[in-house]
């Protein structure tokens, strides 16, 4: 599916708006996930199973180290607000944030950046997007830390240093590997890496 699908839900007299044409999107197909970046509008499928249970098994070791109490939190699905373009967001599938978030809420159920201390995304069939358009926007929003679950490569991406639309730091880890991530997020977070590719792949009947 895409946006070119989709009616342009308000008159030609009226201001284009993609917000709005996300919203349609979101009201006539629930489930799926619309975000803008870079003044184009990149749709999300409902997540699977596997995704989901990589999700769970990625929050465990976030929480375990404390990220969820006191001076952070660790959410979904919260919507973060981009310098890339006037109505460009995206809704990372986990992020580490400060605490007082609510205190920065800009619109459409997006936060300012300077509150996210790490964004999570665990691909889905468009994983392009993930990897290739996202690390340019949240390097522009200064995000801290970007971690990429690529389950189609079966490969965990770290990036780190946000450097004008890039990140001068990426590194890429495969199973057999622990990682740990930078303290910069509030607390020491150790992954292992095959155990969060396995989560994100379908069972064998």
């Amino acid at each position: 599916m895409s946006a070119a699908s989709v009616e342009q839900p308000f008159d030609d007299d009226e201001p284009f708006s993609l917000t709005a044409i996300a919203d349609e999107i979101m009201e006539r197909h629930p489930g799926y996930r619309v975000e803008i970046i870079g003044g184009h509008l990149l749709v999300t499928p409902s997540p699977d199973a596997p995704h989901a249970r990589a999700l769970t098994k990625l929050m465990r070791p976030f929480i375990a180290a404390g990220l969820d109490d006191g001076d952070t939190e660790v959410l979904q699905n919260v919507g973060l607000w981009l310098p890339t373009g006037t109505e460009d967001y995206a809704i990372p599938d986990l992020v580490v944030v400060d605490s007082d978030i609510d205190d920065h809420f800009v619109e459409n159920n997006a936060y300012d950046p300077v509150c996210f201390r790490l964004v999570l995304e665990v691909t889905s069939s468009n994983w392009k997007d993930d990897l290739r358009t996202k690390p340019g926007a949240y390097a522009q929003a200064k995000i801290p830390v970007y971690l990429v679950v690529d389950r189609k490569h079966q490969r965990l991406h770290v990036l780190t240093e946000p450097t004008g639309s890039e990140y001068a730091n990426h590194r890429v880890h495969a199973p057999g590997e622990t990682i740990t991530l930078p303290e910069t997020i509030g607390a020491e977070v150790v992954l292992d890496v095959e155990q969060i590719i396995k989560a994100g792949q379908r069972k064998a009947n």
